[in-house]
């Protein structure tokens, strides 16, 4: 039974947060800017120096990812806490920041990420906001990199002496 909950955390986490982080690191760089607002007013990191790569299609696609990919991504902390629950981890402390920082990632996407997308789709301004966005998914994709190195090095665990 372990073996499969590591196997559906492992695999959920690779394609659905990965999934998610590529999509929210994407976005910007396809999402509309307000056709008002001179090329060269837009830095270059939130518009690309060729016009015909922000693509509204494509930012609505990647908005559909990062949303329905996180929705599915849920999946991660549930079968990761119900293997740590069977292997008797929960108490340790590479768990428990590993959750803390699951968590903060999901409330980033959630609440800032996500609607900044959406506000970015309905109402374009002249870059600031995919600025913004830009710098969000950078947090929440070293976040879940931070998440990933505790995985691995699991601080706190092993023989005491």
């Amino acid at each position: 039974m372990e073996h499969v909950l590591l196997s559906v955390h492992v695999l959920a986490a690779i394609v659905f947060v990965g999934g998610s982080a590529v999509a929210t690191s994407l976005f910007p760089r396809y999402a509309p800017v307000a056709t008002a607002v001179p090329a060269t007013a837009v830095p270059a990191a939130a518009a690309p120096s060729d016009p015909d790569v922000r693509n509204r299609s494509v930012a609505v696609a990647l908005h559909r990812v990062t949303g329905g990919y996180a929705l599915f991504g849920l999946i991660v902390p549930v079968a990761g806490m119900i293997l740590a629950s069977v292997q008797g981890r929960m108490g340790e402390i590479w768990i428990i920041i590993s959750m803390i920082l699951t968590a903060a990632a999901g409330v980033l996407l959630a609440t800032q990420i996500y609607p900044g997308q959406r506000d970015a789709l309905g109402h374009p301004d002249d870059g600031r906001r995919l600025r913004r966005l830009s710098m969000l998914s950078g947090i929440y994709n070293l976040v879940w990199a931070i998440v990933v190195v505790m995985m691995i090095v699991r601080p706190g665990y092993g023989p005491q002496a």
